[in-house]
Order: C-alpha cells, then sequence, then structure tokens
C-alpha cells in the first residue's frame, strides 16, 4: 500500500515516492481515496474475525484447564 500524506504546496491528500533523495508527490482523486478506504475495512474486518476466534479458543482453552 502506497504512503499517503498532505501535499506541502496544496494542501491536498497525495501520494508520495522518493527515489535517489527527491520526493515527488501525486495527487489522489476521490476515487482512489473512496478505493483505500474500502480497502481498509476489509482489512479491519478480517483482523476482527482473526482476532474474535483467538479470544474464543482462549476462552476455549481456559474452561478446559
Amino acid at each position: 500500500m502506497s504512503q499517503v500524506t498532505s501535499c506541502p504546496t496544496c494542501g491536498g491528500k497525495s501520494k508520495f515516492k522518493e527515489n535517489n533523495n527527491k520526493i515527488t508527490y501525486q495527487a489522489i482523486e476521490d476515487d482512489e481515496l473512496i478505493k483505500k478506504v474500502v480497502q481498509l475495512k476489509k482489512a479491519m474486518h478480517k483482523y476482527k474475525e482473526k482476532a474474535e476466534k483467538l479470544e474464543k479458543e482462549l476462552a476455549e482453552i481456559k474452561a478446559k484447564s
């Protein structure tokens, strides 16, 4: 996933890359921003499901002890 920051020139959201100690900024369109939010939501949902599953397993192990 690319890194997102505020552009120092216009203040808008932008992706930045560093090549040969030169930083370049590329503006992010609203569509791209929405896609990134959706990606993050999906990743968080997967993490949440995994964490809940592990909590359930831990509770079962504690109950057996």
